[in-house]
């Protein structure tokens, strides 16, 4: 067979050639696109997110209000079920925001184990009674809980001492990876987490009693909003003084309006019988002053989560803390 001429064989390696660029080309081609179209979709994205923060802060704009025009109409006299825990639906133009505002005066308060100011901290020895008692009233064998309760204030407290039963940076620089207590306020309950003796079972049935307000004052917790399957709060901030039954009893009496006073709670016969003393009714509230805020935006595809504290003060919401994140 004759061999190919010359000419043939230059138009078969240019053909080739051009075959070849046609290949690489189709490759950056579609490389470029879909280069194009990730940029489209992130910039969507973002943009999707950022619309959906200032969603966000929107609901925390309406919240305030909604505080303020509480403490105008008195928000020891609005029943706590119109408002308290209801989750509010917003739709907008591309999708939906869904706020729900919590009473966060109806829990034990984390960080009064402990008082002081600045950055010195020491133990609060009411406090720790009283988070001691709620730990047993909700099962937890009596050495164990001594342990635990040691064990936060000395997470909290601003001295290398440990407590009798309690754990100091020696304690969790044995760990693995180590790290050592905060020495301040818990910014939130989930750090109870990283505490010695606060297991993931422990923290579950704890969560819905706690909470980590930035005050060391002693747990002001709102009567007029606690419900009586937390009446164990009750007990605990009478040091046990009062049952259980009974202070699930004393919930479920309770004014339609809620009591208007201190005076008139005292008089109540189950705790006039006790003779509590006055320390005991310092922790007590009838009208919330912490507020919680808990948001979720569904806006074009992108969905966003928030939650705020704020504190009532003359009248006047202040926000306390921002995460962006739902609480653990």
């Amino acid at each position: 067979m004759p061999a190919p001429a010359p000419r043939a064989r230059q138009q078969g390696v240019a053909l080739l050639t051009v075959l070849l660029l046609v290949a690489v080309m189709a490759v950056l081609v579609t490389s470029v696109l879909d280069d194009i179209r990730f940029g489209l979709r992130r910039a969507t994205n973002a943009q999707a997110m950022a619309q959906a923060r200032w969603h966000a802060l929107g609901a925390e704009t309406l919240a305030r209000a909604q505080i303020e025009r509480l403490a105008a109409a008195g928000a020891g006299t609005v029943p706590a079920e119109r408002w308290n825990g209801r989750p509010m639906v917003f739709p907008t133009g591309d999708g939906l925001v869904q706020a729900q505002l919590d009473d966060a005066s109806t829990c034990f308060n984390l960080n009064s184990v402990v008082e002081g100011a600045g950055e010195l901290w020491q133990r609060r020895e009411a406090g720790a009674r009283q988070f001691g008692m709620l730990l047993r009233e909700l099962g937890v064998p009596a050495h164990r809980s001594a342990a635990l309760v040691d064990a936060l204030v000395d997470w909290i407290d601003t001295d290398a001492v440990p407590g009798s039963n309690g754990a100091e940076d020696s304690y969790y620089a044995l760990r693995a990876p180590a790290y050592r207590t905060a020495g301040a306020l818990l910014a939130e309950t989930s750090e109870l987490r990283a505490v010695a003796g606060f297991d993931a079972e422990l923290y579950e049935s704890l969560r819905p009693y706690i909470c980590a307000l930035p005050i060391d004052a002693r747990s002001p917790v709102n009567l007029n909003a606690l419900d009586a399957d937390h009446a164990v709060l009750l007990v605990a901030l009478t040091d046990g003084a009062l049952s259980a039954p009974a202070a699930r009893r004393l919930l479920q009496s309770r004014p339609r309006a809620g009591w208007p006073d201190i005076a008139t709670l005292r008089a109540e016969p189950v705790l006039a019988a006790l003779g509590l003393p006055d320390a005991v009714f310092t922790g007590i509230e009838l009208k919330p002053h912490y507020f919680a805020l808990q948001t979720r935006v569904e806006h074009g595809g992108a969905q966003f989560v928030s939650s705020a504290l704020f504190e009532l003060a003359a009248g006047r919401a202040r926000l306390v803390a921002r995460r962006w994140t739902l609480p653990e």
